[in-house]
């Protein structure tokens, strides 16, 4: 018989249930994930983890089309669709396997199936395979991430019209493409199929693309996401899908006119809904707002005893998010001491098209409407040696500081390799670090981090190569 008494049973195997689960064990408490598919997660197995496979043969593909400029020659190129999938599906394997290495090595039970409440510190699992099994904890995490958001009369059907999941995996390329949504999913599919050939066009419904950055990142990025083909159509909205043989033809509405758009495929990136069903929520004191459970500070929710971390506790939508949460929740339930809720302008976001978009904190308009007076400073790639020694000249970082004290309020980043820069600007925030700290700290050369030293210049008239 299977030890069936936990001290925290964790529903979810994702970057927040497994990383909640190894903390949990490290901290001496005996603890279970229920799993009721890959360990990993959706990130792992089908988000951050495989398209970032994709994106870097993308990356490759793309490098191999300007090679003359680096004085290289490259002959017949061409790619092999099958065997960019097979790598990117190899690489969320290793990771699910070595996952489960790591929850084996921490002495983590695994229980595989779906977990729900089933009274007071009790979880019945319904088994993936053999007999079902009622666990009991003190403590019962609930980690168990969100799903792709359907519209009605738009919904995905995996063959014409794709979620996430069959995007991740195309059994042809398209031609052309519709992706509906310019958040960070929508905008990562469309650089992908851009660079592999396809004729993308990206609907958004709000006034710009990657809407919930810096306004002037959002104009740069649109400007380059047209550079490379990417057709993008702002305060647009796709009214009806009519799906043919082997093509899908889309109404588009904007202002106040309509057009017709027939595609290969269509992409639909319109958000996700946190996954709150057979949960056994119905007779507990959990409350669900909006498909994502309600939680307090401490990842809490409204059940003693019952908490909930990540995608489905809400946004920002973020692996790296629940991962915090996760270690925060069983801190706390630990009793480790000099905690403290977690700040969400202090995660950075990061989004992996080309170029990379990255930032942290507010942004410039966010930061005024919470009444700060603001000193901004920006720096474009084109005045630093080591971008234009890359072949990487476009780009901008732009810094958002209070006029007053000085701290740090945003960072804002578009370009090469931006996604691994942003950490500099978190650590700042996180620290409290004001520009007197970020003027006096010594960037190394020559490097892209330059510019963010030049940016914080810029943004008290300092800036030495611009």
């Amino acid at each position: 018989m299977a030890d069936t008494s936990f001290d925290i049973v964790i529903v979810g195997g994702g970057p927040g249930g497994y990383v909640a689960a190894i903390r949990a064990a490290q901290l001496g408490l005996k603890t279970a994930v229920v799993e009721r598919e890959h360990l990993g997660g959706i990130c792992l197995n089908w988000g951050c983890i495989p398209t970032k496979a994709l994106l870097r043969s993308a990356e490759i593909y793309d490098y191999f089309g300007h090679a003359d400029s680096f004085g290289l020659s490259v002959e017949k190129v061409g790619f092999d669709l099958a065997k960019v999938v097979k790598r990117s599906r190899g690489v969320a394997s290793q990771l699910s396997k070595g996952v489960a290495h790591l929850l084996k090595k921490n002495k983590v039970t695994v229980f595989d199936g779906a977990g729900s409440l089933a009274g007071k510190g009790k979880l019945a699992v319904k088994a993936t395979k053999g007999d079902d099994v009622t666990l009991e904890a003190k403590h019962i995490i609930l980690a168990t991430g969100a799903r792709a958001r359907q519209l009605p009369g738009l919904e995905s059907d995996g063959k014409l019209i794709w979620s996430y999941k069959e995007a991740m995996v195309p059994d042809v390329m398209p031609k052309s493409l519709l992706v509906v949504g310019s958040g960070a999913i929508g905008i990562e599919f469309a650089s992908f199929f851009r660079s592999m050939g396809a004729e993308v066009t990206v609907v958004e419904v709000l006034d710009r693309v990657l809407p919930v950055e810096d306004a002037d990142i959002s104009a740069f990025a649109k400007k380059q996401f047209e550079k490379r083909g990417i057709k993008c159509l702002t305060k647009a909205q796709v009214k009806g899908l009519k799906k043919g043989k082997d093509n899908v033809t889309a109404t588009i509405e904007a202002g106040g006119k309509s057009q017709e758009l027939t595609v290969d495929r269509v992409i639909m990136a319109v958000g996700i809904t946190g996954n709150v069903e057979n949960l056994g929520l119905d007779k507990t004191g959990v409350e669900v707002d909006r498909a994502h459970i309600v939680i307090d500070e401490w990842c809490r929710t409204g059940e003693p005893g019952v908490y909930a971390i990540g995608d489905v506790a809400g946004p920002p939508w973020l692996a790296h998010k629940a991962s915090h949460e996760g270690v925060m929740c069983v801190e706390r339930i630990a009793g480790v001491k000099g905690l403290h809720p977690m700040d969400v302008t202090k995660i950075p976001g990061c989004t992996y098209c080309n170029p990379q978009v990255a930032s942290v904190g507010y942004t410039e308009a966010v930061a005024k409407e919470k009444g700060h007076k603001v000193k901004v400073g920006k720096f474009p790639f084109i005045g630093n040696g080591k971008a234009i020694a890359l072949g990487e000249p476009e780009g901008l970082v732009k810094t958002v500081f209070d006029a007053e004290t000085g701290e740090l309020l945003g960072a804002h980043m578009i370009g090469a390799e931006v996604t691994e820069l942003i950490q500099g600007y978190v650590i700042a925030r996180q620290v409290e670090a004001t520009e007197l700290d970020l003027m006096h700290t010594v960037f190394p050369h020559p490097t892209l981090s330059e510019m963010m030293h030049e940016s914080v210049l810029d943004a008290y008239g300092r800036a030495i190569h611009f």
